[in-house]
């Protein structure tokens, strides 16, 4: 376990901790600390203290191993990151110094054929971030289960929109046919039926599977990844200290326009429609921008990690007039 998360790289991992920019004394909080690559950075870099939150118990098992090095520095919790202002309730944290979400599927997931990310593997249909269903309470929240009980406009709406399928229509009906015969129960069942959905001039064109998309909105859904990330980002600004810096990796497009437009709004002053001759909303900036576009990966980094193609970095920091 310890040399799997030694081996793991995460992406942005320089400009990551230049715009986080950790200082001794600090307190910062990594929402989605994975295997521990980012986290252990920070650590490396100052003489603070990080609280590392993940949803998938795995991951978090391997961040102890990667971790242990800097002993009670590092705190680890089994918690959805919307849920942070809890866990750092429970550490008698006020505020925070700095804020860091790296969301997406790692390789640990993506590699691991029981847990269902991947169409590339032959699994049950899963998705879930939490395998045991602890973060919800329900344990069949699967992939497996949306797939087979919900209803066709859901479905179409689910793929439109999480996965932006201009397919989505005719793949939520070739699911809905599918399931009619028997239920769908494993990845490679999906990507059959989602590909055989596709028009074959579209088919020739993809430059990605067909399922890409589909898996994609599935398991935004599944995971309520999008819910999760609006939670976050709006409760988390009031407990980062003035000076205090929120960094923000994401790999699709769904997901930077919701950090970038929640940015852009805190970072600005009046927000009335522009026909309003006079200011009536009264908002104050709260966050300044670090980045005034995403920073992406290098061509070096990308050749050595893949992964990296489509990681887009944004970072904003807690105005002093407005730190608690």
């Amino acid at each position: 376990m310890a040399k799997d998360a030694c081996l793991h790289v995460p992406v942005l991992p320089e400009e990551t901790l230049r715009y986080l920019a950790p200082r001794d004394g600090g307190r910062y909080l990594d929402g989605t600390v994975g295997l521990g690559g980012h986290s252990s950075r920070i650590l490396a870099a100052a003489d603070c203290r990080v609280l590392g939150l993940d949803r998938d118990k795995a991951a978090l098992s391997l961040a102890g191993e990667a971790l242990k090095p800097f002993g009670e520095k590092a705190v680890l919790r089994h918690s959805r990151f919307s849920d942070f202002a809890t866990r750092l309730g429970e550490l008698g944290w006020e505020t925070i110094d700095g804020a860091l979400l790296d969301i997406g599927v790692s390789s640990l997931q993506l590699d691991d054929a029981e847990r269902g990310f991947s169409f590339l593997r032959d699994g049950p249909l899963d998705m879930r971030m939490d395998a045991t269903g602890e973060d919800t309470g329900d344990r069949a929240s699967s992939a497996a289960k949306l797939v087979n009980t919900a209803p066709f406009e859901t479905l179409r709406e689910i793929i439109a929109m999480g996965g932006e399928e201009p397919q989505a229509g005719r793949i939520a009906r070739g699911i809905v046919s599918a399931r009619e015969e028997k239920a769908i129960e494993t990845t490679t069942e999906l990507a059959a039926i989602v590909a055989a959905a596709y028009p074959a001039k579209w088919r020739a064109r993809a430059k990605n599977h067909p399922a890409t998309r589909t898996f994609q909105a599935l398991r935004i859904a599944v995971n309520d990844e999008l819910g999760e990330l609006r939670s976050f980002l709006k409760g988390v600004v009031p407990r980062l200290a003035g000076g205090g810096r929120l960094a923000v990796i994401s790999f699709h497009s769904l997901e930077d326009r919701i950090v970038k437009r929640f940015m852009r709004e805190e970072a600005t002053g009046c927000l009335c429609p522009s026909h309003v001759p006079v200011c009536v909303c009264n908002h104050v900036p709260s966050l300044e921008l670090v980045t005034r576009k995403p920073v992406t990966a290098s061509e070096e980094e990308v050749r050595r990690n893949a992964r990296a193609s489509s990681a887009k970095l944004r970072a904003a920091e807690k105005t002093a007039a407005r730190g608690m």
